[in-house]
Order: structure tokens, then C-alpha cells, then sequence
């Protein structure tokens, strides 16, 4: 069917141009339209592509955003709070556990009353992991004390960042706002969408700055106190006087919605009805799920059912009076939840719906609780009929049948129940004597005697090979390597990331031995804990029945990111000394989602967020040195190691083991390729990793009792090459060869000098 481009577009005042763009790229392109002064922002899944457009856009000189990239969700929404308390615009945007992970920081700037943008690219909250969308990650948004509007397309995403600012920063209101799109759905489809041509006029309807007489930090001759410490009756005073807030935003947002209709031709009321005006059955569903329920209604049309659907902008305030006023004729009405309220027999919105009808007066309008599509799962117009079925049922019988269900699960088929696939490794096989460790009770250093690899070989694999990485992934052969020096039986955490990602895909998984997962930032708190309860189980003879021959060795797996937003756990582990071993694959990056920068990306390296134009040259920070910062805890033994020298990893594995067993924390760091996203040949990859140990990039050390070792000196063997000679093999580091980026590859090349020498004058001075 032809598409009459003068129909498609609605009829504005100000000049506006057609693209073809998905929901993330255009709540990047408002923000770049906005100019806002700050972003912080960490990589999650779905939300991450518009720090990633963003970023490209700034590399081009499309924006001046000042993009930060924070140490995890929850230092994002400092960095956010802090630039907002300093009077400029902010933005930021997450998902999921991200969001959970900030929520505490989400109330402060809601109390405080600072204005900001964030967009929510709703997505299953975990456990299980799921990266699919749902609403269970804006049901706890409900109650921060910000406005939340909803998008439900690419379109209503970018008009609804370019309102909510506008919102935010009212003077009535002054509250943040959440602009929530659905994850997968919106995030990533793509529409032909209409946006202002010219930034200026985006800028003369929300305003160049924000507005004057706000109170900020910065202004030296009105010094202000932000988040004092309050009793009561001063507290409930500051809540109410932001619960009037919340509630003028429902006003203010009306004034701007028109404003904006007559701009651009694009409505926004509070709610979108369709075909309410003599409904007498109704569906109510938010976002996405929502522009397929209007075909449905057609379709019912046609046959003389008198369907409509109802579908909120805004959900905070919430638009009680609307909702009961389109309520008030409908005999019955299915309220879908894309989340559940556990144990409230209803999600959130039925909650809600039914809490309008009530306080309205309404006792006759039947309302269907389902809970539909969790996990992403798809909304189809069948689905849409059901829903509708439900509701016709109960106008016909007059009452309903089963007020609260799930919509969408299936039975379990005890035919298909998981099987064990893979056996137990047997303990016979794990502990096999060839390696040895010995304390010199003289010197107090450990003794390893390691026999040459191919002895090692008969050792089982502790990870089946059937997993789901990428091809040239050098992430299993370096944990292998790594497990080759380590005897008898394990307990591995592993936090979130490749490693984790793709090993455990429901109902199958890749693990011989014992698995944990928990999230980035609380893996090595969490296997403390896992620690500690087998020590105190054994020290009460609870463990006695199991028969075990020897203490486990426990395990923590980190690497993508893991030991940024994941670091102060894993300090605090350090610190307390748990018996255990935190092994990081070190790959550069925040690779499970996508080639983030993350805190161990070098300068100048070319990812996602730190992209390559005329204006940016890749990361514009050194890497962290992450062995230095654990040997500070004073931890027994810190250690890297790369598959170029195997039995140097081995024989640190062992003494690894060693130490996680009788005297405390271990932790180690190994380099390992990632082809896919260093944009390097697959079958170089242990050449990459020889040419980063021996340009001195990744020296191979251990510090033991806080005394360092280099185990391996290229200098010393004569095979020391330039770092130059290591980044020219690798398209994400190519670009540094050019002229206009040799400052920031001196600067790096300085850098692993200056780590080097240090590294040596430590090792030559056990005082160091």
C-alpha cells in the first residue's frame, strides 16, 4: 500500500525534517538537540546504545555534552546529582538492575528538588537473568517522587525528552523526570520519525538555560545548604510541599503537551483513548503493547463489539480523574500489567485503575488483572483478543471469574524436566598430584614444582566446551590454563559478563563443577558470604556427612567491567581476608554488551563510548592498574599472567590455591583477546597477547607478602618490543599511527614506561 507522505505528517508550525531511526537513537538526538551540559552514564542492556550514539555524536562535534562514564549505575546517578546541584542540564539513562542499583540516589534529587532527564529502557529486573523488556524495572520508579512519561515509539521518545525537560524544569514543578520507553520493543525498532530540523528552535521551546532564580552551588554570593539533615515537622513539610509538585506537574505537563501539538501537530494528552467514546468494553495496557490493542479494537468493531483501548502518557501523577471519566460507561475492563505486584493480587496499573474507579465513586465497571509478556515475551493481536474475551465475559455474566491471573506461561512437562548432561568431575581426576606446592619454613616462600604442560592434559576441563562465545574468544582458554594449576574441587562465582553470559543458557549449562552468579557489583561480597558459611558449617560438623577429602577452592570469575562497578566489594573482601581467589579476565572493555569503555580500556583505545572522530581519539583516560590497587589491601598474593608464559599462569594458580586456602584473599589478572571487539584477526591472538607482554603493557609480576616478583622481563630475555608494534595489529588502536593522535600515543607510551620502571624499582626493593 502507498504511503501519502502529507497524511503521515502532522500539520506543525515550526520546520521539521522525516527520519528513519530506532527508539534509543532518537533519545540520543533529542539530548544532542538539547545540548544538555552533563551525562553519567554506565553500560547496561538495552539502554546502552545511546550513551553509544551519543558518544559517536561527540567524536564528530555534534554536541558538547560532557559524557561521564561512572564505576557503575549508582555512581552515574551521583555524577548526575552533582552536576544538577551545580545548575546545568543532565541527562542519563538505564535499565533494569541498573536502575535498581541507583534507586536510593533517586529520591535525594526528587527530595532536593533537582531537575534532570533520565530515560528508562524498561527490561526485565534478575534473578534469572533476562535482558528482555518487561515493566518490572519502572514499577519501582512509581515511587521515587519523579514524573514518569511513557513512550510508546521511536516518535513519542523523542517528543516526550524533548517535553520532559521542558517539565522538569518549570518552575511549579522542578522535579526530575523519568521518560520510559519498552526495552527491545522501542529501544531498538526502527520508524520513520519527525523531529525539529533546527536545534534552536528545540531550544526556544524549552529555553537556552535553566531558568533564572534556581538555586545551584555555584553562586558564590548565595551560598545554599543542599540536603540538610531535617526533623520533623520540617520533613513532612518538604514531602508535602513535593507531593503538590508532583501533582502541579500533571497541569504543567497539560500546558506544554498543547504547546507542543501546536508546534509539531503531535498530541500528547494524559491519556490516548481510542474509540472510547461508546466503549463498553476495554483494554488498558501501557507503551508498546499498546499500538497493537488498536487494531484489535477495529477488528471488533467490525464485528459490532463495542471495544476501546486506553493507554496513559503520564502514570506519575498518575491521571486518576481521566481514567475513572473514560471508565465510567465500560462495563468491564482488562488491566495488562507488564509486571506483577507480588502477593497485591495485581500488578501496579490494576492497582491503580481500580483505586480511580473507587475514589471516583465507580463500583460497577469490572476490572481483569493479567500479567502478560515478562521477560520480553511478545504481545500479539491473538493476545490482544483474549484480553478482550476476558472483559466481554465479564460484562455478560455480570461479575468476574478470576479477577488476578498470569497471561502467557505454560504448564511444566515433567518429561521435560532439565537432565544432567554432563557428570560430576570426580575427585580423583581433579586432584592429581602433579603439582605441588611447599612453604619454606625458613624464607617463608612458597615451593612449586609444575611438570611440563602435556602432563597436564589428562586434568578435565572445567568448562564443557559447548558455550556460546564468540569465535577467537580468549576467555576459555585462559580460565582453563588458569584451572590446569588448580587440584580438587571448586566453588566459582561468576559475575556478570561474556564468561557468564554464555555458559548458562537456560536449561543448559557449561559448568563441570558448582556455579553461582550474582550481578557486577556485589559478586565478591556475595561469595564472602558463600566463604564464610562453608567455614562455619565445617567448624560445626554440619558438613561431615558429604565426605569431602579436602577444603573447596573458591572462585570468583570477573572481568567486562566486573571489577569497576565491582570494586569496593571486592575491596572490601580484600580487607577482610576471605579464603578465596578473585580471577579477572582482563579484555579492555565492557564487552558483554556491547564494547563499552570500561576502567581497564587503555587511552586512546577506539570502543563504542569512546569513539574515533575529528574531535575525540578513543578513551580519553589511562587504564586502572587494578593488581596495584588489590596489592595495596595487603592481601597475600597478587598475581597476572597471560596464556604467552602457560607455566608461569600455572605455577601462579597454584600458589594461588595455596594462599586461598590457608592464609586469605587472592587476587589475579589475566590479558585475554576479545577479536570481535579489538577488531584483530581471530587466529592472532596469542600473538596479541605475547606483544602485550613483552611491549611491557601487561607485565607478568606477582606480590607476595607484599614483596613484588617480575616472573617474566622481555627486556632481560631481549624480546622487549615497541607498545607501537603491539597497537598497529588491532583496528580498534590503528587510528594512534596518525599524526593528528601522536600526542595521545605518547602519552601512552609514556605511561606503560613509567608503570615498568616502577614495577622494576619495586622489584629490586622488597621495601617498595
Amino acid at each position: 500500500m502507498a504511503i501519502e507522505i502529507s497524511k503521515e505528517r502532522p500539520a506543525g508550525t515550526v520546520e521539521q525534517r522525516m527520519v528513519y531511526e530506532s527508539g534509543n537513537e532518537m533519545a540520543a538526538y533529542a539530548a544532542h538537540q538539547i545540548n544538555y551540559h552533563v551525562m553519567g552514564y554506565f553500560p547496561i542492556s538495552p539502554s546502552t546504545e545511546v550513551a553509544q550514539f551519543l558518544d559517536l555524536m561527540k567524536a564528530n562535534g555534534q554536541h558538547d555534552i560532557k559524557l561521564i562514564p561512572a564505576d557503575g549505575e549508582h555512581g552515574s546517578a551521583g555524577i548526575c546529582y552533582g552536576a544538577s546541584v551545580a545548575g546545568g542540564r543532565v541527562f542519563n539513562v538505564t535499565s533494569a538492575n541498573g536502575f535498581l542499583y541507583m534507586l536510593e540516589q533517586l529520591p535525594v534529587q526528587s527530595g532536593t528538588r533537582f531537575p534532570m532527564v533520565m530515560n528508562l529502557v524498561c527490561r526485565s529486573v534478575s534473578g534469572p537473568l533476562n535482558i528482555h523488556g518487561d515493566h518490572s524495572d519502572l514499577y519501582y520508579a512509581l515511587n521515587t517522587g519523579w514524573p514518569i512519561l511513557l513512550a510508546r515509539d521511536p516518535q513519542a521518545v523523542y517528543d516526550m525528552n524533548i517535553m520532559a525537560i521542558k517539565l522538569a524544569e518549570h518552575p511549579d514543578v522542578r522535579l526530575p523526570v523519568i521518560v520510559a520507553s519498552d526495552g527491545y520493543f522501542t529501544s531498538h525498532q526502527k520508524r520513520r520519525v519527525q523531529t525539529f530540523a533546527h536545534r534552536e528552535d528545540v531550544l526556544k521551546f524549552i529555553g537556552e538555560q535553566p531558568p533564572e532564580g534556581f538555586p545551584h552551588v555555584l553562586d558564590r554570593n548565595n551560598p545554599i545548604t543542599v540536603g540538610p539533615y531535617m526533623n520533623e515537622p520540617d520533613f513532612i513539610n518538604n514531602r508535602y510541599q513535593q507531593s503538590e509538585a508532583m501533582y502541579r506537574a500533571a497541569d504543567v505537563f497539560e500546558e506544554i503537551r498543547k504547546e507542543y501539538a501546536v508546534l509539531t501537530g503531535r498530541d500528547y494528552p494524559k491519556l490516548d483513548l481510542y474509540r472510547m467514546e461508546d466503549a463498553e468494553v476495554a483494554v488498558f495496557l501501557l507503551n508498546s503493547a499498546s499500538e497493537i490493542i488498536k487494531d484489535v479494537v477495529d477488528q471488533l468493531r467490525a464485528k459490532g463489539v463495542k471495544a476501546g483501548a486506553i493507554t496513559p502518557n503520564i502514570i506519575r501523577p498518575f491521571p486518576q480523574k481521566e481514567i475513572a471519566e473514560a471508565l465510567k460507561n465500560v462495563k468491564a475492563v482488562t488491566v495488562g500489567d507488564r509486571a506483577d505486584s507480588y502477593g497485591a493480587y495485581g500488578g501496579n496499573m490494576t492497582l491503580e485503575v481500580k483505586a480511580a474507579l473507587f475514589s471516583h465513586g465507580n463500583s460497577t465497571t469490572k476490572v481483569i488483572s493479567r500479567v502478560y509478556g515478562l521477560g520480553g515475551k511478545d504481545f500479539y493481536a491473538e493476545d490482544g483478543h483474549h484480553f478482550f474475551e476476558l472483559a466481554i465475559d465479564a460484562a455478560e455474566k455480570g461479575y468476574v471469574e478470576k479477577p488476578f491471573d498470569y497471561y502467557g506461561h505454560t504448564p511444566g512437562d515433567p518429561a521435560k524436566a532439565p537432565k544432567r548432561v554432563l557428570e560430576p568431575m570426580k575427585y580423583e581426576d581433579l586432584k592429581t598430584g602433579l603439582i605441588t606446592v611447599e612453604k619454606d619454613e625458613e624464607t617463608g616462600k612458597l615451593k612449586v614444582k609444575v611438570p611440563p604442560l602435556r602432563n597436564l592434559t589428562k586434568k578435565p576441563k572445567r568448562l564443557a566446551p559447548g558455550h556460546g562465545a564468540c569465535p577467537g574468544c580468549g576467555i576459555f582458554s585462559g580460565l582453563e590454563l588458569f584451572f590446569k594449576g588448580i587440584e580438587g574441587d571448586i566453588v566459582a562465582l561468576f559475575q556478570t559478563g561474556c564468561a557468564m553470559v554464555v555458559t548458562t543458557g537456560y536449561p543448559y549449562s557449561s559448568h563441570k563443577a558448582t556455579y553461582i552468579h550474582n550481578l557486577f557489583q556485589n559478586g565478591a561480597a556475595t561469595l564472602s558470604g558463600v566463604v564464610e558459611m562453608f567455614w562455619e558449617r565445617k567448624r560445626r560438623g554440619e558438613l561431615d556427612h558429604l565426605g569431602l577429602k579436602d577444603d573447596f577452592t573458591f572462585v570468583m570469575i570477573t572481568g567486562d567491567g566486573g571489577m569497576d562497578i565491582g570494586m569496593g566489594p571486592a575491596i572490601g573482601a580484600a580487607l577482610r581476608n576471605h579464603k578465596m581467589i578473585i580471577l579477572e579476565y582482563d579484555n579492555e572493555g565492557y564487552m558483554n554488551t556491547g564494547a563499552q569503555l570500561s576502567y581497564s580500556t587503555p587511552l586512546g583505545h577506539r570502543t563504542s563510548t569512546s569513539n574515533v572522530g575529528k574531535h575525540q581519539g578513543g578513551k580519553l583516560f589511562h587504564h586502572k592498574d587494578t593488581p596495584q590497587i588489590m596489592a595495596a589491601t595487603n592481601i597475600p598474593y597478587v598475581f597476572t599472567g597471560a596464556e604467552s608464559q602457560p607455566l608461569d599462569l600455572v605455577r601462579k594458580a597454584a600458589k594461588a590455591q595455596y594462599y586461598a586456602q590457608n592464609e586469605g584473599l587472592v587476587y589475579g589478572k589475566i590479558l585475554i583477546t576479545c577479536p570481535l571487539n579489538w577488531l584483530s584477526e581471530e587466529k592472532i591472538g596469542q600473538e596479541l597477547i605475547d606483544d602485550a607482554v613483552n611491549s611491557c603493557f601487561f607485565p607478568l609480576y606477582e606480590v607476595e607478602h607484599g614483596v613484588t616478583n617480575i616472573t617474566y622481563n622481555p627486556e632481560e630475555k631481549g624480546k622487549r618490543i615497541p607498545v607501537s608494534d603491539w597497537l598497529k595489529r588491532m583496528g580498534k588502536t590503528r587510528h594512534l599511527a596518525r599524526p593528528e593522535y601522536a600526542e595521545a600515543l605518547k602519552s601512552f607510551e609514556d605511561e606503560v614506561e613509567r608503570r615498568w620502571q616502577r614495577l622494576k624499582a619495586k622489584h629490586e626493593n622488597p621495601y617498595l
